[in-house]
């Protein structure tokens, strides 16, 4: 019997990366106001999160000025959709197998 957890993604483990792909996957691009108040987090909470979402380039990270403001956006990479998609799936079936 194939190991019902071994899709299971370690990355997306924290519940605060967790949230960052799952607005990232219904939104096109998030700013990091949008997502610091969606999650609820500190500031420092999600630049870490992003960063390690970034080194494992399932989010890219935009920078950019409007105006005079500094502005910080984050996507999704086409590995990152798929990798998120992939954990997602694998939930889902260790969910319907009863464990």
């Amino acid at each position: 019997m194939k190991n019902l957890i071994e899709n299971i993604n370690k990355t997306f483990d924290h519940r605060i990366r967790l949230g960052i792909m799952s607005v990232l996957m219904v939104n096109e691009f998030a700013d990091f106001n949008m997502l610091k108040e969606l999650l609820g987090v500190t500031d420092g909470n999600l630049a870490s999160h992003a960063k390690a979402l970034e080194a494992e380039n399932y989010i890219a990270i935009e920078k950019q000025f409007i105006g005079k403001k500094p502005n910080t956006r984050y996507m999704t990479t086409k590995l990152g959709r798929k990798a998120f998609q992939d954990h997602i799936e694998a939930l889902e079936k260790l969910i319907q197998k009863g464990i």
